[in-house]
């Protein structure tokens, strides 16, 4: 599913007009700015599917973790507010690609020595969107309509990003993983 958001996101603007510095919201009944629409629409009904199974896994494990609820994210229908989410569907892609090896068993986790690399990916991601985000407030002819949208991507694109460093300096960098946690933030081995 995410294989088609990232064609659509690509065929609706990002690879047949799109720029990487300042685009706006194209409010014109072009093909290409229904189009963008349409593939909004999906990727946040994803988003909404998404959030419920983060939530029927919390409810049954009792665990609740930030960084599932946190993902579901707020964007702008169009231009500058949907490059984090082209990205984030390539990441997608990915991500479940390895969670459907994984879950096939034990027999086939020999195929799963790329953890560290997806997770090397994932932080680019989040080194992009904070960029690309980041450059707009650097600029002085960006007339983008919902300079709101933008400093919430950013915000999410930055606070994944130390998230996700904060991780990798544990798992991959001192070699070791990070607790399991319970609830309210106290460890299995305590």
């Amino acid at each position: 599913m995410f294989l088609f958001y990232l064609l659509q996101f690509l065929m609706s603007g990002w690879a047949t007009g799109y720029s990487f510095r300042c685009d706006i919201v194209d409010y014109s009944r072009s093909p290409t700015a229904l189009r963008m629409v349409r593939t909004c629409w999906l990727y946040y009904f994803s988003k909404f599917i998404e959030l419920l199974d983060t939530v029927s896994i919390c409810s049954l494990t009792n665990d609740v973790l930030m960084l599932p609820f946190l993902s579901k994210r707020t964007a702008a229908a169009g231009a500058e507010g949907t490059f984090h989410a082209l990205l984030n569907c390539i990441v997608h892609v990915i991500m479940y690609t390895y969670y459907g090896i994984c879950s096939l068993g034990p027999a086939y986790h020999k195929y799963l020595w790329w953890k560290k690399y997806m997770t090397t990916i994932q932080l680019v991601q989040f080194i992009l969107i904070t960029a690309h985000i980041g450059q707009i407030y650097i600029m002085d002819d960006c007339p983008y309509q919902y300079p709101i949208f933008m400093f919430i991507i950013w915000l999410y694109g930055s606070m994944f990003l130390v998230l996700f460093l904060h991780f990798w300096y544990h798992a991959y960098t001192k070699g070791q993983r990070l607790p399991k946690m319970t609830r309210n933030g106290i460890s299995k081995d305590e």
